[in-house]
C-alpha cells in the first residue's frame, strides 16, 4: 500500500545537474512513487543566482539561504549537487544534525572528507548515498559496495574523465596534437575553459579515492592518490603505442598489492593493449574494469557525465534511501575494517616505456643497458633508430619498481651520450 503523506526532498544548487534531477522528480512524479511507495516532493531549492529563470520549477521553492533550507527539520532527503569543498560540507553535516538523509553527487568533498561526512550520517542515523560522484551515470559505486561484497576485489582501473579520454581519442584517431585536440574539446562543450582539473588529473584522482576506498574498504584520501596530468602526451608517443599495439588512455588504477597488506591508488597517462577493453572506450565515455576474487573480470561502460546522466544516478539513489526511510532502515555506511595503508608510488610495480634521445654511435645502447642493469631494471625490447650523427633509443621494461626506474632515469641524464629523455610512460593492462 502506498503512503499517502509526500516524502520531502530539497535540492542543494540547480546548475545543469540539478535542473535535470527536478525536471525528472517532476515528469515522472507517478513512476517514482510507484517504486519508493510513497509520492516525492519538492520542498526546496537553494541558488545563487535566484532571478534566474528555471523552468519547471515554482519560484516559491526557490532560495538563497541553503543553510536555513537544510534546518528545516520537516526533510526527508538533501540532495547536494553544488560542488565543491565549502560550504557543501557544512550543509550536508547540517542536514544530517537535522533528520536529513543525503544524496550526493561530490567526489572532491568525498574524496577529502568522505570519513567525517560517513561519521556523521552514522551519528545522526542517516543515509549517504553518492553514486553520481563516479562515472556519471554508470552503476559501479553500489555494485561495489553492495553487489561485490562478498567477494575480494584485487584491482579497478578505469577511465573516469570523458574530456581526457574525448582528447586522447582524437589524438589517437586523427593524428592531432594535444593543443589541437584540447581546442576541439573546448569548441564541443567537453572541456571546460580551464581544463586544469580534467587534463592534469585532479577529477579523476578524487574518483580514484572514492573507488580504492570502497574496494578495499580502508580509508583512501585525495592526498594518497599519485596524479599525473596528461598534457605532455604527444602525437609521437601515440606513433609509438602503435608500434607496440597499444594506444594511451588517462586511467584511474587502484591495486591491492600482492601479499594484501597494502594498496596503491594512482592516475597517469598509460599504454594499454589494444585487446584489451579499456582500449576500445571512445569519444567522452567512461568504462571501468574491475577484478575481484570469485567474480573474475567485470567492466562497466558508460556515460560519464552531463546533466541528464549524472541525475540519472541521482534519482537511483534517491530512489534507494527514500526507500529506506520508508522501511525505518539505513543503507550501507562506511566499511574502512581493513586499515590498510597506501604504499607511495615509489613501490608500485609496472612496465615501461622510455624513449630516450642518443647520440648514434657505437657503444651507446650498451652504456644504456648497464645503466638499466646496475638499477635492478630488466629491459623487455629496445628499438633504435639514427641518422646524422642523432638517434631515438626506445626502452620497454619487464616490470619494475618505480623508484627503479625513476634511479635509471636519473642515471640516464649524466650519460653523455643521452642528448634528452623524450619521454616517459607506464604500460599497463597486461
Amino acid at each position: 500500500m502506498m503512503r499517502t503523506r509526500p516524502l520531502k526532498v530539497a535540492l542543494l544548487g540547480c546548475g545543469v545537474v540539478g535542473s535535470e534531477v527536478a525536471r525528472i522528480m517532476t515528469t515522472h512524479a507517478d513512476d517514482l512513487a510507484a517504486r519508493i511507495g510513497a509520492p516525492v516532493e519538492l520542498a526546496g531549492v537553494a541558488v545563487r543566482r535566484p532571478d534566474r529563470v528555471r523552468e519547471g520549477i515554482d519560484k516559491e521553492l526557490v532560495t538563497t539561504d541553503a543553510t536555513a533550507l537544510v534546518k528545516r527539520g520537516d526533510l526527508d532527503v538533501v540532495v547536494e549537487v553544488i560542488g565543491g569543498i565549502e560550504p557543501a560540507r557544512a550543509l550536508i553535516t547540517t542536514a544530517f544534525e537535522h533528520g536529513a538523509s543525503v544524496v550526493s553527487a561530490n567526489k572532491a568533498l568525498l574524496a577529502q572528507d568522505g570519513a567525517a561526512l560517513h561519521a556523521a550520517a552514522e551519528e545522526n542515523g542517516r543515509d549517504l548515498y553518492f553514486e553520481a560522484a563516479v562515472a556519471g551515470a554508470i552503476p559501479l559505486i553500489r555494485p561495489l559496495r553492495e553487489s561485490l561484497a562478498g567477494d575480494k576485489i584485487n584491482r579497478v582501473m578505469g577511465i573516469v574523465n570523458g574530456t581526457t579520454n574525448f582528447i586522447l581519442d582524437k589524438m589517437d584517431s586523427t593524428g592531432a596534437g594535444y593543443q589541437e585536440a584540447l581546442d576541439e574539446a573546448t569548441a564541443l562543450g567537453y572541456a571546460e575553459a580551464d581544463p586544469t582539473a580534467d587534463v592534469e588529473g585532479f577529477d579523476a584522482a578524487a574518483k580514484a579515492a572514492i573507488l580504492a576506498g570502497i574496494a578495499f574498504h580502508t580509508r583512501v584520501r585525495l592526498d594518497d592518490v599519485y596524479r599525473e596530468g596528461m598534457s605532455e602526451v604527444t602525437a609521437a608517443d601515440f606513433a609509438s603505442a602503435k608500434e607496440m599495439g597499444c594506444t594511451i588512455k588517462l586511467l584511474a588504477i587502484c591495486e591491492r598489492a600482492a601479499d594484501g597488506e597494502s594498496v596503491t591508488a594512482r592516475v597517469h597517462p598509460a599504454m594499454i593493449p589494444l585487446s584489451h577493453p579499456l582500449a576500445s572506450v571512445r569519444e567522452a565515455y567512461n568504462a571501468v574494469f574491475v577484478e575481484s576474487d570469485a567474480a573474475g573480470q567485470l567492466m562497466f561502460y558508460g556515460p560519464g557525465a552531463g546533466g541528464a546522466p549524472t541525475a540519472s544516478a541521482v534519482l537511483g539513489d534517491l530512489v534507494a534511501v527514500c526507500r529506506n526511510k520508508l522501511a525505518g532502515a539505513t543503507g550501507p555506511g562506511e566499511s574502512a575494517y581493513t586499515r590498510l595503508p597506501v604504499s607511495p608510488m615509489g613501490e608500485v610495480v609496472t612496465r615501461y616505456h622510455i624513449s630516450l634521445d642518443v647520440a648514434d654511435k657505437p657503444g651507446v645502447l650498451a652504456q644504456v643497458a648497464t645503466v638499466f642493469a646496475e638499477h635492478g631494471v630488466s629491459i623487455d625490447t629496445v628499438r633504435q633508430q639514427g641518422k646524422d650523427g642523432e638517434a631515438s633509443l626506445v626502452v620497454v621494461t619487464h616490470r619494475a619498481a618505480d623508484a627503479a626506474l625513476t634511479g635509471t632515469v636519473d642515471a640516464l641524464r649524466q650519460l653523455d651520450t643521452v642528448r634528452g629523455v623524450a619521454s616517459i610512460m607506464r604500460v599497463e593492462g597486461e
